[in-house]
């Protein structure tokens, strides 16, 4: 695979322990995971983690593993499973051999379940949840001992076995860890490490009905594959008490170590998968790939790359600190990336006919335009000409000031690539609304330049009426209009919605050259924006267009206002 992380950036803080480890010979390899649950589609968020777990793996020749932490079976599923190996293969990164499960891992997991029962570690409680809340105490007030914490080993052993054989009913017992319930951490106040879940597993079937809890489950899976850097987000920094507990505890061969950093928060947006799950079920999006969700797989129907994904997390950085990223940086970092790459065509996405009234009836030729400005290695493509012509109607005003350098009656505009034409009339139906304009063009100026020196301020697009593809496009923009959309504790997150996220255009008029597009291409419409063939809409006969981004970020100045 190629080389696609950025070694020449300074070392973050994970960095620079995984080379002083390294340097010392504390390890001689590093073994790093990305442990996604399978219970929805990946977001921008986990893109950060993939992206960092991944490029330490690769920028010191070691491995990285694909552990899906299926511990939940009622709300994991195979979708879910395939759709992060999906997306991770998208963005450039490979597990090889090392695809595992938490599940493979259940039958030692229990064994050391009942490993801690021997040692007198953990016991079987009745408590309810509700109960286990009202004992655990607060952060300034120690808990208080369950009735059940001092069950002999046998009696624990016998009552984890009949949880394991079913025999008891889900939600009347948990198995906990016996630890101190007056830890200053929470986390070490005897919690629970095994549950009784009646619920079928998408691997395993109907064979176990109790399952690990994650805290117990990942510590354990880590150990059992040798990770040598446990790297989180900063929600489980509190949970490292516990996780270095089981293992010492059980004095396992290994003992990986865990680092945490801060979790990636985009303004415009929810990150939570809760609310994520929510907007798809609730149908205020088209499913977990609309376009407008931040999800892997949404960002990738929108039309970004992965490399512009995997440049705004280098952008991002790796911290210790919480803090907010603007939604400009990632929409930028996908402009920087299609303003290299993306050739340019020519789009009208609300057509306004021309009509050029003293060009030969009968006649097209083809004119000539630069694939990429700035890039000529690009080449050229030819375009065809004609009498009538479509402009975008936003180039027309009746009443235009000073400063509007486009179309109005009596005005010279140059079209790209071909002439100079001046509006001699707007022709309007029985409404009053200008459906046609009839211009006149100046022989001369193919190409665009006027032999005798005059100004034209005015360059706009235009396509072929008699040669152009119709299409549908879809403009998309931020999902919701509050910069913190679940910030507000008395109000819905849903409160905040943009109802003006998706905008379809039909009959829109695109230049010929595009009817060969693939799923795979990306282009800048010029003056309006980066676009992409929709991967779910889009089929033969019909194209339907996404735009990516726009040329420039109209939200700065909002926010400036």
């Amino acid at each position: 695979m190629t080389d696609i992380t950025t070694p020449d950036k300074p070392l973050d803080f994970i960095r620079q322990i995984v080379a002083e480890d390294l340097a010392s010979g504390k390890h001689s390899s590093i073994v790093t995971r990305f442990p996604p649950e399978p219970n929805g589609f990946l977001h921008i968020g986990h893109a950060k983690s993939i992206c960092l777990n991944f490029g330490i793996a690769q920028e010191n020749n070691g491995v990285c593993h694909l552990r899906f932490d299926d511990t939940n079976p009622g709300k994991e599923s195979v979708e879910y499973v395939e759709s992060i190996q999906r997306d991770v293969h998208w963005l450039g990164f490979n597990w090889g051999e090392h695809k595992y499960y938490a599940s493979d891992y259940f039958g030692q997991l229990h064994d050391f379940a009942v490993q801690l029962i021997k040692l007198g570690k953990a016991y079987v409680c009745h408590l309810s949840g509700d109960e286990m809340r009202e004992y655990r105490g607060t952060l300034t007030e120690p808990g208080k001992d369950s009735p059940y914490r001092n069950r002999s080993v046998e009696e624990n052993l016998a009552l984890f076995a009949q949880m394991k054989n079913g025999e008891l009913a889900e939600g009347t017992c948990t198995l906990r860890a016996k630890i101190d319930m007056a830890s200053p951490y929470i986390i070490l106040r005897d919690p629970a490490i095994y549950r009784i879940l009646k619920s079928s597993h998408h691997r395993t079937g109907d064979t176990w009905c109790i399952y690990p809890m994650y805290d117990f489950c990942h510590c354990l899976s880590d150990m059992i594959e040798g990770i040598t850097h446990s790297i989180c987000t900063l929600e489980f920094e509190n949970n490292r008490a516990l996780y270095d507990w089981v293992l010492d505890t059980l004095q396992t061969p290994c003992h990986p170590r865990q680092y945490e950093f801060a979790r990636l928060n985009i303004n415009y947006t929810v990150m939570s998968k809760r609310k994520l799950l929510q907007l798809v079920n609730e149908r205020y999006v088209d499913g977990w790939d609309d376009p407008r969700m931040l999800t892997i797989s949404g960002l990738r129907r929108r039309g970004y790359t992965p490399a512009s994904i995997r440049s705004f997390c280098a952008t991002v950085g790796v911290g210790k600190r919480e803090s907010w990223i603007d939604m400009g940086v990632l929409e930028n970092a996908v402009r920087d990336d299609l303003n290299i790459h993306a050739p340019r065509v020519m789009g009208v996405l609300e057509p306004l006919k021309v009509l050029i009234t003293n060009y030969p009836e009968e006649q097209v030729e083809e004119v000539e335009g630069q694939n990429h400005p700035q890039n000529p290695d690009m080449g050229t493509r030819k375009l065809p000409f004609c009498r009538e012509l479509y402009i975008e109607r936003s180039d027309y005003m009746e009443n235009a000031p000073k400063k509007f350098f486009r179309l109005s009656e009596g005005r010279e505009v140059r079209l790209r690539y071909a002439y100079l034409i001046t509006c001699q009339q707007a022709v309007k139906n029985a409404q009053g609304e200008v459906v046609e304009l009839h211009c006149t063009y100046d022989p001369a100026t193919k190409g665009g330049s006027a032999p005798d020196g005059r100004k034209v301020k005015g360059t706009i697009h235009w396509v072929s009426a008699r040669h152009g593809i119709s299409a549908r496009i879809c403009l998309y923009d931020r999902l919701f209009t509050a910069e913190h959309p679940d910030a507000d504790k008395e109000r819905d997150f849903k409160d905040f919605l943009n109802p003006g996220s998706k905008k379809v255009l039909d009959n829109c008029i695109l230049e010929p050259s595009l009817a060969s597009a693939t799923l795979a291409d990306r282009f800048q419409f010029e003056r309006q924006g980066y676009f992409c063939l929709d991967s779910k809409e889009s089929q033969p006969g019909k194209q339907v267009y996404n735009r990516i981004v726009t040329l420039k970020d109209s939200w700065a100045k909002v926010s400036e206002e």
